[in-house]
């Protein structure tokens, strides 16, 4: 991933305000950070990689992606267990606790985009019968577009320790959310003049659900950057608590 340094000290200062006592249970945090954001680094590859192979066509990308499913399932697995055996080994509390449990859920969530970076390569595979099928309609690809955005500013929010630059983030996804329901109402549209084609039509409007769903996991990635910073929870928030803290920014 661009920008990013994994050998570099992080900007997280996991050494101040610990609890946890042992240099074991530092050490094992920056090695559980130092893997979360080379997968990181590969599943925004991954991502870009998809929505290449969909606006361009390219089924030979999709299968690159769908050939990674093994290796990266393998690591996100181990993430999660190294996160379990820290858990286990050195019983955090307080902020440290907080921190593994971000970590836990930042991995969860790297998972789900890498699922969906797949489903959409899969989608391409079908989409390529369609000799018609490509170019795809520009206000989808503008959605790719904006998703793989949100995608790397939460990543660079996580890397820089920025909760300002997450909760920037957060506030983007209802203006996606809006697009995504423009391009949902765009390919309804195309189904009722061009049934005929339905097979495709649907895949599109499976594709943008995949690319909406990159966003929200992009939020959320966003979500454990201001939890890590601050340790206050934003999920299920009420309107009046988000509009505050967008306020603050």
């Amino acid at each position: 991933m661009p920008g990013i340094e994994t050998g570099a000290p992080s900007p997280w200062d996991w050494g101040e305000q610990r609890v946890t006592v042992g240099r074991h249970f530092l050490r094992d945090l920056e090695s559980l950070w130092s893997e979360v954001l080379k997968l990181a680094a590969v599943v925004e590859d991954a991502l870009n990689q998809s929505l290449r192979a969909l606006c361009d066509g390219r089924p030979d990308l999709a299968d690159e992606v769908r050939g990674r499913k093994p290796s990266m399932e393998r690591w996100e697995v181990q993430i999660e267990r190294e996160c379990v055996r820290v858990l286990a080994l050195h019983q955090p509390v307080a902020s440290d606790l907080r921190r593994v449990a971000a970590i836990l859920r930042i991995n969860s969530d790297l998972e789900r985009l890498a699922d969906l970076a797949r489903h959409i390569a899969k989608r391409v595979k079908k989409l390529a019968a369609d000799p018609e099928a490509f170019p795809i309609p520009q206000p989808l690809e503008n959605l790719g577009m904006e998703a793989l955005a949100q995608v790397r500013e939460s990543l660079d929010a996580l890397t820089q320790a920025n909760a300002a630059r997450a909760k920037a983030v957060m506030a983007a996804e209802k203006r996606l959310d809006r697009q995504y329901r423009s391009v949902q109402g765009m390919l309804k549209r195309e189904i009722v003049a061009h049934p005929g084609r339905i097979d495709t039509w649907l895949r599109l409007v499976n594709t943008a659900r995949n690319i909406e769903r990159i966003a929200d996991h992009a939020a959320k990635i966003a979500e454990a950057v201001v939890y890590l910073k601050e340790g206050e929870i934003l999920r299920h928030r009420p309107p009046a608590d988000q509009a505050a803290s967008r306020t603050s920014l």
